[in-house]
């Protein structure tokens, strides 16, 4: 099976890295810069789980694509998409299954309208990875989890087939007959949390310690959780038992990867993690009479992005 990841960054550079150790066909979708970084330096990874070099994998430059994959794993971020979705075009065929890991849930309405539904899968990714300036792709903790499946549920004989891919690759993967369900208990998480880090400018541990801190972070998930439950996707209880305490746990160093963002004066995914969550609770009419933690942590997102475009933050 044929796999091209769109992107050589955190998640994909991990999840693609892994996939070719484990012998499978993978090449990287990249911009000139990172082609020439991987031909120079190699994939690096350095990860709990095994550190690896992969010398020289392939990549290829938008321009040059000239037949269609098996499997296309969008693994940039959810801001680049717009841009790459007509340059990957010459890569989906008629059988092509497209895999997206990106944050969120908007992702799935730009591939639909631009490849056909039909062409597209449900996936979601749970790791805390990140590029450091090496440009080494550096595994935060120990979790590597791909799911994915049909998202009108139930087998079919390609994912079978993406299973026995990603089976065995030296990492968690798992077909899903439920995923969308999983795509939505990850989005009102990760809106929880990275509403809450990014607002407060701390860790999960600093903002335990805070006076009303863990308060605050149970009424965040609350809120995602509502909205959740409007769609009709209520998070099942086994999810919330396991998340809450991830939000109010003392002493944790876990934060959003979007509190890294704002840290390092770079883009944010506010308007595909945060934003397109208020948009939906506004359009199933549960929009509260005054401004909530949700709309307060995007407004605080939004004018950070607004001071960054004018050089200010």
């Amino acid at each position: 099976m044929r796999i091209l990841i769109v992107g050589a960054g955190a998640v994909g550079g991990y999840f693609g890295g892994r996939l070719l150790q484990a012998g499978r066909n993978v090449t990287f979708l990249v911009r000139p810069g990172r082609a020439a970084e991987l031909a120079r330096d190699g994939l690096v990874i350095k990860s709990p789980h095994g550190d690896i070099t992969l010398s020289n994998p392939a990549t290829v430059l938008a321009e040059n694509l000239n037949h269609p994959f098996d499997v296309v794993i969008f693994s940039c971020k959810a801001y680049d998409l717009d841009g790459v979705v007509d340059s990957i075009a010459p890569a989906v065929g008629p059988e092509t299954m497209i895999l997206p890991l990106l944050n969120g849930m908007k992702h799935l309405d730009v591939l639909d309208q631009r490849f056909g539904r039909s062409h597209v899968l449900g996936g979601q990714c749970q790791i805390a990875a990140t590029l450091n300036d090496e440009r080494t792709v550096v595994h935060m903790n120990t979790r590597h989890l791909i799911s994915f499946g049909e998202r009108d549920g139930g087998p079919s004989d390609r994912i079978r087939a993406l299973a026995a891919v990603m089976t065995n690759a030296g990492f968690d993967a798992g077909a899903s007959e439920n995923v969308v369900q999983e795509m939505w208990e990850k989005w009102i998480f990760l809106s929880a949390l990275a509403s809450g880090t990014c607002l407060l400018r701390g860790t999960i541990g600093d903002i335990e310690a805070a006076p009303g801190g863990a308060d605050l972070m149970r009424a965040l998930l609350e809120e995602t959780r509502a909205v959740a439950e409007a769609a009709g996707y209520p998070p099942r209880a086994s999810f919330l038992d396991r998340m809450c305490p991830m939000l109010t746990s003392p002493g944790s160093s876990f934060s959003a990867s979007m509190l890294r963002d704002l840290e390092g004066n770079t883009r944010t995914e506010a308007d595909h993690v945060i934003g397109d969550l208020l948009q939906r609770r506004q359009t199933l009419g549960i929009e509260p009479a005054s401004p909530s933690l949700l709309q307060i942590a995007y407004t605080h997102l939004k004018t950070y992005e607004a001071r960054r475009a004018r050089g200010l933050a």
